[in-house]
């Protein structure tokens, strides 16, 4: 059986996994452009701190948001360089800076969870669901709402 065929008939869903903190995240694989390490970052004046800069990606600009800034953590200080996941939306390109890429997972769909009420307000925000894992809670992140570039997110 093709996997494209068991996508469509075992309802398995494909995810990029990514630390940031202490938090496993999961990136669904179709909205992954690339994985690469950041280097000559821009920054954007008068940008708000979520906006880590700008650089040149084989050619295309792309707008880097600090994923750390995002979700209201402090900032790493752990020395490993970040790295950074590359999406796009409406034709824009995004990195967003994580601490550490993980593996593709394949996990079932209907294992997927909706949002547990205990979850940090600022993770449910651009939080698409949960996944248990082994000891472990994988929140989806909802690529669309990570990229809304809000009016308070331009002010901070």
């Amino acid at each position: 059986m093709s996997s494209k065929t068991e996508n469509i008939e075992g309802g398995v869903a494909e995810y990029v996994t990514a630390m940031i903190g202490d938090q496993l995240f999961g990136l669904p694989i179709s909205r992954v452009q690339d994985v690469f390490m950041p280097e000559r970052l821009t920054r954007v004046p008068l940008s708000s701190g979520e906006i880590a800069g700008v650089l040149n990606l084989r050619g295309r600009i792309v707008t880097v948001i600090d994923m750390r800034a995002r979700l209201g953590l402090p900032k790493n200080v752990g020395g490993k360089p970040p790295m950074a996941v590359g999406v796009d939306l409406r034709g824009e390109s995004y990195g967003l800076l994580i601490d550490q890429i993980g593996e593709v997972l394949r996990l079932a769909e209907d294992s997927r969870e909706e949002n547990p009420v205990n979850l940090d307000p600022r993770m449910a925000k651009l939080a698409g669901g949960v996944h248990r894992l082994d000891g472990q809670l994988m929140v989806v992140l909802d690529v669309d709402r990570v990229l809304e570039i809000t009016p308070d997110m331009m002010a901070a």
